[in-house]
């Protein structure tokens, strides 16, 4: 059979044809439905009700700027949320699910949606299949077809073009034991599943704990509103006899203290932070994952594929009592005496391997064998011999051309390969002190032997072949090199590694020696933890950091076992065993590359190209977003206080108003990009991965971050009372202490926008970002004051040179003295 598959042109075309193979899903929101669900917010519901009171009071002018205002209002937001759909939109492209396609004679991971009629399809264990076909080659599969049946006994797939049912395949299903390569027949909507018309939909996404406290947060807020609305509105009315304009000034106090910004600023900062992490090579399946990276204190790492480049070279080759370490010498040095070894190690593989150690032989020996009598390109399979669990031996039996013989290479554990040579115990112990040398380098030891038939009837079993040794190869999965310097990053973030793998110890020791973790590092086996109860294993994940032969259930029990210490733990997985492990960490991260789809549905990230700094740079990403959204909630925090407070001091002092609707808007303008976009573009601090991590439970704002906001708050409204009782004083009248009070405030919001960062104040000045904001704020803020129309509007007067400098020093000071005074603190 010709293995070519589709060409890439003949692909695109059936693409184009008949479509994408997907199921008709939820169609994108739409922009008209954006407006639709901004009119419902609180903030539009404010702004109308203040231009009805200006249309009763005879204003239409008024109301008609408002009307801008709430349009321009409404535009930011629907800018804000179609970004962050946009880049939700980009994930959820990239989460479909994944196919292996053998395309132009080439094996290629594409997109599910991807694939075409006709495409053939590389199915294993732990796949989704990704549309109906029929299984064209490989051992018996078992597919789990329950989600199309019902039945929850697995179904046995064979390739028997005689009995079609039982080698038809359906989309959507799960590969649960075996491997094989499927032709596609129907893709999309046509497919069995597609027919019944019902799509697998994901579970209704659980609020974060960030999201609960900020729903918390803006309840409390919104009652506190609520109250002195209410409180306001009896008071103006009482005292100044006109409820209508009572009422004018509560929607106006409403405007100020409601937090309608908070959920907002939380859903850009979460679906922006996934977009950037996705750009590192970790695919965001679960909100959760992003606030929990910045609070992780435990990593569980894989070794092979997240630490190691997953791929085998060889590094060792052992033939007649020598040794040659391949890495030192290269394979151009080759002796003679090593030849047999890298022959029979090639004839026990198959011609186009899957299996990496396989892979490796062939690699071998396309660089050092090629064109000698080592290499047998004409031989033809006759039988092969697979491993079993009381085997660990494979054996292929070759017909050699010309003279018909048989020739059979055999590789597998070097006690099986021995006991199948029946060598003498004096071998064998010499043997066992080159394998223990081996192993102390953390290769992986396999033994090769060789036989020759001349019978034309090949035997059944291995262990009837006349087997001679041949020698011992040691291969090797190369760390990846940026390993060492990721791991160091994260233990000096205070994040703690911990390496769980299926290898021999001493391998995970090598590994782990190699990679940067503590020497000291002390190791336990499966065999081991399966001999500890709950609270014994409690205290071993407080000490060890290697745990090597452990089981995939025993990473369930080592995850339930850090929880329980109150660690946070980010779990690497990639196969279907490794899908409780996923789910029960805080951070599941399934491998994305060499993942099985169940793991990938389990996880919470997928990391893309399984590469171990990915990982670190999601730590440092994670603790990025949060220390962003902890800044903007803060300067929100802070920002309100003045606002509301010259919106309720005038009416208790029985003083002229100082901020109407329209400045309460006007403010507004400002406020929402600089909370979600500004503050969010900000890069990672300096020591963002020299601290140790924060605690999972630990309030967004606690009392030191808010006592910090209410001082930094009441200073700047501290500044603008004084201003504007001193004007009022002086009788300089109502419109020019307005303009001074307001200039101020304005000025004192873009110092507290540079001020309360988390970065320094050069790379906040550097944020373009922030230049857009400012540059934009003071220009209209000059087209207010100057312009007659809208100074009118505003009810401002024009503010002269002395009273700029006045402005900027008040609204600068108020902000400055406080962030100085908070760093002498610091440094003290």
């Amino acid at each position: 059979m010709d293995w070519g598959g589709l060409s890439r042109g003949e692909a695109t075309r059936r693409l184009q044809e008949e479509g994408w193979n997907e199921l008709p899903l939820l169609k994108p929101k739409k922009l008209s439905h954006f407006f639709t669900e901004l009119i419902q917010e609180p903030m539009v519901y404010l702004l109308l009700g203040c231009g009805v009171v200006y249309l009763i009071l005879g204003d239409p002018q008024e109301a008609l700027m408002l009307l801008g205002f709430l349009f321009l209002i409404i535009g930011i937001t629907a800018f804000q949320e179609r970004k962050a759909e946009r880049a939700l939109e980009a994930l959820r492209e990239l989460s479909s699910p994944r196919a292996l396609v053998i395309r132009e004679g080439q094996r290629k991971r594409i997109p599910g949606r991807e694939v075409v009629r006709g495409d053939w399809v590389v199915i294993q264990e732990g796949d989704r299949v990704p549309a109906d076909g029929q299984l064209i080659q490989g051992q018996t599969l078992s597919i789990d077809e329950s989600l199309l049946t019902g039945e929850s006994i697995s179904v046995m797939k064979t390739c028997a073009r005689t009995h079609p049912q039982s080698s038809t395949v359906f989309a959507a299903t799960t590969v649960v034991q075996g491997q094989g390569i499927m032709e596609v027949t129907t893709t999309g909507p046509r497919t069995a599943l597609g027919k019944i018309g019902k799509s697998i939909q994901s579970p209704p996404r659980q609020p974060t704990l960030l999201e609960f406290q900020t729903s918390r947060l803006v309840r409390i807020l919104a009652w506190f509103a609520a109250i002195l609305c209410g409180a306001l509105i009896l008071i103006y009315g009482l005292t100044r006899g006109s409820w209508l304009k009572g009422l004018l000034a509560g929607l106006t106090l409403a405007m100020a203290i409601l937090p309608n910004e908070l959920p907002a600023v939380l859903t850009i900062f979460l679906a922006l932070g996934a977009w950037r992490i996705s750009k590192r090579g970790l695919l965001t399946r679960k909100m959760s994952a992003i606030e929990n990276l910045g609070a992780a204190t435990v990593l569980c790492v894989d070794k092979t594929g997240t630490l190691t480049q997953n791929r085998m070279v060889i590094q060792n080759l052992y033939a007649n009592d020598s040794l040659f370490d391949v890495s030192q010498h290269g394979l151009s040095a080759l002796p003679e005496i090593f030849h047999e070894v890298l022959e029979f190690g090639i004839l026990a593989s198959r011609r186009d391997p899957f299996d990496p150690m396989e892979r490796a032989f062939l690699n071998a020996g396309e660089t050092f064998l090629k064109g000698t009598e080592h290499i047998h390109p004409d031989w033809i399979l006759q039988k092969e011999y697979p491993l079993t669990s009381e085997l660990m031996s494979i054996s292929y039996a070759w017909k050699a051309r010309p003279s018909g013989e048989c020739v059979v290479g055999a590789k597998g554990a070097p006690e099986a390969v021995m006991s199948l040579c029946h060598l003498d115990p004096h071998q064998t112990s010499i043997l066992n002190r080159a394998i223990e040398k081996m192993a102390h380098q953390g290769l992986r030891i396999l033994g090769i032997a060789k036989a020759t038939l001349n019978q034309t009837e090949l035997p059944p079993s291995q262990i009837d072949f006349n087997l001679k040794w041949v020698g011992l190869v040691g291969l090797a999965d190369p760390l990846r090199p940026e390993v060492p310097a990721s791991m160091q990053e994260c233990q000096a973030a205070g994040v703690r590694i911990i390496m769980i793998t299926g290898d021999h110890p001493q391998t995970a020791q090598w590994i782990a020696y190699q990679a940067g973790l503590k020497s000291d590092a002390k190791v336990m086996t499966g065999k081991e933890l399966a001999e500890l109860n709950e609270l014994e294993l409690q205290e071993v994940v407080k000490t060890h950091s290697i745990f090597s032969r452990v089981l995939p259930d025993q990473k369930l029990k080592l995850v339930d076992a850090l929880k329980k210490n109150g660690e946070v733990v980010a779990m690497t997985g990639d196969g279907v065993n490794d899908a409780p492990a996923l789910r029960g960490a805080q951070i599941g991260i399934a491998m994305g590359a060499r993942g099985t789809d169940v793991a990938r549905e389990a996880a919470s990230l997928v990391l893309l190209d399984d590469d171990f700094a990915s990982i670190v740079d999601a730590i440092r990403m994670g603790r990025r977003i949060y220390t962003n959204i902890q800044s903007a909630f803060t300067y929100l925090l802070a920002v309100h206080i003045p606002i509301a407070g010259m919106s309720i001091l005038p009416v208790i002092l029985n003083l002229p108003l100082v901020l109407l609707p329209i400045h309460i808007a006007f403010l507004h303008l400002m406020i929402e990009p600089v909370c979600s976009i500004a503050f969010e573009a900000d890069p990672p601090q300096s020591n963002v991965m020299g601290t140790p991590p924060r605690k999972s439970d630990s309030p967004l704002l606690n009392h030191e971050i808010i006592l910090s906001s209410l001082i930094q708050g009441a200073s700047i409204l501290t500044s603008l009372m004084a201003i504007y009782l001193l004007s009022l004083y002086r009788g300089q009248g109502e419109e020019d202490a307005r303009t001074l009070t307001f200039t101020s405030l304005v000025f004192s919001n873009l110092t507290l926008i540079l001020t309360r960062r988390k970065t320094t104040l050069k790379t906040a000045l550097k944020n373009r970002w922030t230049q857009t904001i400012t540059l934009t704020s003071i220009t209209l803020l000059v087209a207010v004051l100057y312009q007659p129309h809208l100074r009118k509007l505003f009810q401002f007067s024009t503010l002269h040179s002395i009273d700029w400098v006045i402005c900027l020093s008040a609204g600068g000071f108020s902000v400055i003295w406080f962030s100085g005074l908070k760093k002498l603190t610091q440094q003290a």
